[in-house]
């Protein structure tokens, strides 16, 4: 995606969502939104926060919004929250945690378009691995991976579908169904090397 985020974006941002969860940890409050930013803050945007534990590399956290709901600025504050604290496949982290074995990732996402197909087979030709995130519909049942997830787990499109079905509960096969919505997306990744540590621009192809 056109790079409308600089890195001293992303560390601004990824320095919020922190500040975000540790207030929320420290006083079980929300951080007021920072007044005077730069517009682009303020638009409307999809955006999912990731922690992940520095020493074993295993998923902490992981929430936020596949649509743009919310201003920017507030979606990161609001997901940073609740990857810390709500995401009921973990405990909520803790303070030392945090600060000690917790990374930050926030993932910016671009407005999810549908997939146009005549054969649900033709499919898998329209996602780039590196490049895409998938959103899988069918009836109330919906599940979302990020581009990165494809990557790590080293996936072909097939294969990731098949997951982002079984994500939203459906079997793996449910993207050949009639009637199953997929949607595609693309994101700017900013990460933490470390916990509280230097912030880059994650770039998923070649990795």
């Amino acid at each position: 995606m056109p790079s409308e985020f600089t890195l001293e974006d992303g560390k601004f941002l990824l320095k919020l969502a922190r500040r975000a969860i540790e207030e929320a940890l420290k006083t079980s409050k929300k951080i007021a939104p920072p007044g005077g930013v730069d517009e682009k803050f303020m638009r409307k945007r999809g955006v999912f926060t990731t922690l992940t534990d520095y020493e074993s590399g295993e998923l902490r956290g992981c929430i936020g919004f596949p649509f743009p709901t919310n201003p920017l600025i507030e979606a990161v504050i609001e997901s940073a929250i609740e990857a810390a604290t709500g995401d009921p496949r973990f405990p909520p982290v803790t303070l030392d945690e945090l600060e000690r074995r917790i990374v930050l990732e926030l993932s910016i996402l671009t407005d999810p378009e549908p997939i146009k197909f005549k054969d649900p087979r033709e499919c898998p030709s329209m996602i780039e691995i590196g490049e895409h995130g998938l959103i899988v519909e069918r009836g109330w049942a919906r599940g979302l991976l990020l581009p990165q997830v494809a990557v790590e787990w080293g996936w072909d499109p097939e294969e990731f579908l098949s997951n982002c079905c079984i994500k939203a509960g459906l079997p793996p096969d449910a993207w050949l169904m009639g009637g199953t919505k997929i949607y595609k997306f693309k994101a700017i990744i900013f990460s933490e090397r470390s916990p509280n540590g230097e912030v880059f621009e994650r770039r998923l192809k070649g990795e």
